[in-house]
This record gives C-alpha cells, structure tokens and sequence, in this order.
C-alpha cells in the first residue's frame, strides 16, 4: 500500500513494541570468495562478479536515529545470492536473470524487481562492504511501498519502469502525513504546490534529489525506474556508516526511511518471510 509520510516519532516507544526485530543481513563472504561462508550461519554464497553501477557517494548523512534496545534479540536471517556469471554483463536484467526467476517462483516477487534487489546488494557489497544490506531488506520496503511496482495492478516493464507512475498521497499536512510543500517544481510528481512521494520505493522529490542514482547505466536517474531506486535506497540506508548485519543498525535504517515502528515490524516481516523462502535457491 503507498504511503504517506508518516508525522510524529516512533523512536519514544521503541522499547514497547519491538516484538521479533533484528537483523536482517546475514554476514556476507569477501567478494569473489569461491566457497560460501559456514553452514551454521546460513550466509549467502559469493557474491556475483558483474559490472558494477556508479554509486552516488554516501558519505551525506541521512537522518540518524536512536533507539532503546532493551530486552530485544538480535536475530540473523539467512540470505542467498545469485552465484557469480561466468563473465560481467550489462544490466541488472541480464546479470540476474536466472536467479531471479528462480526466486521468483518461491517469493511471488516479479522477476524484474529481484533483478534490481540482486544488483544493489552486489553493488552495495563491493562499494561499501561494512554497510552488509541484503536484497531481502530491499525487496521487503519495495513490498510495502508498492508491492514491487505492482500498486494497482501495474506491472514492471522489461525497462525497470511500471506501466504507469506511481505517485504517492498529497503531503499535505492531513491526518497522519508531514506537510512538504513542493521542493521540485513538480517536475516528479506533477504537484507544484505539495509534494509526493514517488516509484517503487516512494522517495519524497528532495530526497530523491541528494541520493539519486542510476542502477542500470543509463544515464538517467529515474524515481520510477526500479533499478535507480533500488540503488538509491540502499545508499540511503547505508548512510552514517551503518551495519545493517546488527539489529540496531537495521532498525535505524529502517525508520530513518520512515520513522514509524508499525512500518519497521511490517517491512521486517516481509525480510524475514522472503529470507526464509530463499532457502536453497542458487
């Protein structure tokens, strides 16, 4: 379901709701590690050797949260990757394409979006190892945002786009919702005197604006493009040198996205669920 910004803080009751959050990164294998990491910790295989997009630096910080850890478990879900291609190729699309549609049968996630997840983990791996973001925490927001791109019964073009934009509800300040006024001239989603947020991943247009990137090399930085905005979540997330292997740094990349502990636990149900689902699939 899209949503809107959500107005208020999570962060106060933090300790009273934290019900089953952890992490959701296992630990990853060095890249190009040929074996993958010990059984017992159920860490995904090496990671894919693929030509890797241009990552907008992260060294910008997003907004940093705290939270009261208390009596909360630290719980590691395991995570499998697609193994490395015999050659770098171009694109998302085709680097994970058979992987992809192997998960795909076992998540219900369309395969043009775990083609996305897949490749901004690799390239989030490769340029910022410490951060340790999965494609399940990816594929878990884009499930709650916009049901991988599907909100209304859109559908992925092969292109990474949906069949139609998604704009997000009038930031308007209504009940439950931040006032942004326009900060792009509507120029993302059409509104010149409220902001929207916008794509898959539902970024507010300022925001999109400092962590846009470009997943699949195209030479645009596209919102509602899937690979773009995969890559720009992850580099957001992994914003203030974060590690989302703990579970105190998942929960505050997580609601630094929203700030909203309804959404974390929802958003870690779907991790937790694909994760599990991923058992197995090579």
């Amino acid at each position: 379901m899209l949503r809107g910004v959500l107005s208020g803080g999570a962060l106060a009751c933090a300790g009273l709701v934290l019900v089953g959050l952890g992490s959701v990164a296992a630990p990853l294998p060095d890249r190009g590690l040929a074996a993958p990491a010990p059984a017992a910790l159920a860490a995904p295989a090496a990671l894919p050797d693929v030509a890797e997009p241009v990552a907008q630096p992260i060294a910008e910080t997003a907004p940093a949260q705290q939270a009261n850890q208390s009596g909360r478990q630290t719980v590691t879900i395991p995570v499998q990757l697609p193994p490395a291609p015999d050659k770098p190729v171009g694109g998302p699309q085709l680097a994970f394409a058979d992987w992809a549609l192997r998960m795909s049968r076992v998540s219900s996630i369309p395969q043009r979006a775990l083609e996305s997840y897949a490749n901004a983990h690799a390239t989030m791996a490769a340029a910022h190892p410490n951060c340790r973001i999965t494609w399940v925490t990816l594929a878990a927001i884009a499930a709650v945002e916009s049901k991988h791109g599907g909100f209304e019964g859109r559908t992925l073009l092969p292109d990474g786009r949906p069949s139609a934009p998604i704009i997000g509800p009038t930031l308007n300040g209504s009940p439950g919702v931040k006032a942004i006024a326009d900060t792009d001239n509507g120029l993302l989603d059409g509104d010149k005197v409220w902001d929207h947020a916008v794509g898959p991943f539902q970024f507010i247009p300022s925001t999109w604006a400092k962590w846009r990137a470009d997943g699949n090399r195209d030479g645009i930085t596209d919102p509602q493009n899937i690979d773009d905005a995969s890559l720009a979540a992850a580099q957001y997330l992994c914003a203030d040198n974060r590690n989302l292997s703990s579970g105190d740094g998942w929960l505050r990349a997580i609601l630094s996205y929203n700030d909203s502990l309804d959404y974390a636990q929802e958003v870690y149900a779907f991790a937790q669920s694909y994760a599990r689902n991923a058992k197995g699939v090579i």
